[in-house]
């Protein structure tokens, strides 16, 4: 990275280019923990896109997956986990959970938690230093302004980025600056919340920007998360300016976006009943307007969709975010066919990488500390896969195009490195000789497998490349085909 410093505008801040490292690595953990990791609960649903499209935006924040929420949904009347909540904690109040918590993550085994993201593979961590329950995860010296000290007793993010940095993996950390509902009360449960329930004014804008910078400074995070937007009034791009002359090498997201609405009671209730409409029509309204997105900010790094893929190759830096399961915290209520296995988190990984992509795949600490062993099960199958694969991953660029098929009708994905292609057969080709389609192979020199020590009989015919691999591979949920010399996409 340059040595250069950044001034505090959108013009020199512009001028930041994604580092080597990050394009590099592929492969994140997002660790959710906090408070919500001691109730560690939410209703059995489907993927929060999947609900979203079907039911709407009030179902979604009734029931909600994200066991992370569990502060907001426990406060909607009637919804499944404010039942739980009475049947389990007799409705105490929320902070009851944080004596738990401290004496849980007091004495927890933060190498543990490094190691099983080191044996996935993963080349950083994201934390969540302060989710939308407001409770940070470091002794912050900025008080909460109606409750103190309101931080976790032990200094998880310091000591967690140790951990972490200790097995040559970079730390990040997450920071809800969107929502603190620990900050103004807000409840979330008509579709205008979502933008209604954002605090504003100077008081909170200070009182973030204090906590940004404070983690900054003390923690040099290696990537900087914002989550649902940022509030409006400050100087973004001096905050930005400071993290990247802190960390030249840092990155940050995209879901910095500082609202133009003016709020107040008439723009208020507009907003309001602008949300009761597109409820009330919702199942008239096109499938692409009824996703969870987050708007762009003026400047970042990467994208982030959550819970989705895309198409084509993105010529910028995107990365995707998904949960193990259907939630990002641990859930307890989730079910063996809730999470993904090792074979589908694998198979999702080569698509998202062939199309520029990094993978942040979160998992939940429960509240000790410990991280489920049905979450950490499907880390382990990619890791493993990693080992032998990785070299079709770490480092690699998108080629001309991201995927064919084979003459089966199975599914290739692709990446690049220097003179070689990678050709990642998420399908099982289902016999032992078959070509990839739209490719020209006239002019390729070598082909072999990764991982299998035989020789592959392969040959150019026609200019498409056909190969011959052994009759008993070994056991893979992805094999991958290294070709030298000059392979060519016939696709257009």
């Amino acid at each position: 990275m340059s040595n250069a410093r950044f001034e505090p505008t959108w013009e020199s801040v512009s001028t930041h280019r994604v580092p080597d490292w990050y394009e590099d690595a592929k492969l994140g953990v997002f660790l959710h923990w906090g408070m919500f990791s001691v109730p560690g609960w939410a209703p059995q649903v489907p993927n929060i896109q999947e609900m979203l499209q079907r039911q709407g935006p009030v179902a979604m924040l009734r029931d909600n997956p994200y066991a992370e929420w569990y502060l907001n949904t426990m406060r909607i009347e009637g919804s499944p986990t404010w039942r739980h909540h009475q049947e389990t904690y007799g409705g105490a109040p929320y902070d009851d959970f944080r004596a738990p918590f401290d004496e849980g993550s007091g004495t927890a085994d933060l190498d543990a938690i490094a190691s099983v993201c080191a044996e996935a593979g993963a080349k950083y961590v994201v934390l969540t230093s302060k989710h939308h329950e407001g409770f940070t995860l470091w002794p912050s010296s900025v008080p909460h302004p109606r409750l103190g000290a309101y931080h976790a007793a032990r200094d998880l993010v310091g000591d967690l980025g140790e951990a972490v940095r200790a097995r040559d993996m970079r730390m990040g950390l997450y920071y809800s600056g969107g929502y603190d509902w620990s900050y103004n009360g807000a409840v979330m449960r008509r579709p205008a919340d979502a933008i209604l329930a954002t605090p504003t004014g100077d008081a909170y804008l200070r009182y973030a920007t204090a906590h940004v910078r404070e983690l900054i400074d003390r923690y040099r995070p290696s990537v900087l998360w914002n989550d649902i937007c940022w509030p409006p009034g400050g100087n973004l791009a001096e905050l930005f300016a400071h993290y990247y002359n802190t960390v030249p090498d840092g990155v940050v997201n995209d879901r910095w976006l500082e609202s133009t609405i003016p709020r107040n009671s008439l723009t208020d209730n507009l907003l309001r009943a602008a949300g009761e409409v597109a409820q009330a029509t919702w199942r008239f309204l096109p499938s692409g307007s009824k996703t969870l997105t987050f708007p762009a900010a003026n400047h970042y790094d990467f994208t982030t969709p959550e819970y989705t893929s895309l198409d084509q190759v993105s010529e910028r830096k995107w990365e995707s975010t998904r949960g193990v399961g259907h939630s990002f915290g641990a859930n307890r209520n989730e079910r063996p066919e809730d999470i993904v296995t090792g074979r589908e988190l694998v198979r999702m990984f080569c698509d998202i990488v062939a199309k520029n992509g990094n993978l942040l795949i979160g998992v939940g600490p429960d509240g000790s500390g410990v991280l489920p062993e049905q979450q950490i099960t499907p880390l382990r199958g990619l890791g493993r896969w990693m080992a032998v694969n990785g070299e079709a991953v770490y480092g690699t660029r998108p080629w001309t195009t991201p995927s064919t098929t084979t003459t089966e009708n199975s599914q290739v994905r692709f990446t690049r490195r220097d003179d070689r292609v990678f050709a990642l057969l998420v399908d099982e080709p289902g016999v032992t000789t078959f070509g990839l389609r739209g490719i020209d192979a006239t002019d390729v020199t070598a082909v072999r497998m990764l991982g299998v020590d035989d020789d592959l009989t392969w040959h150019a015919e026609d200019g498409a490349l056909w190969v011959t691999v052994p009759d008993r591979l070994p056991v893979s949920a992805a094999h991958v085909l290294e070709v030298r010399g000059d392979l060519r996409s016939t696709v257009r």
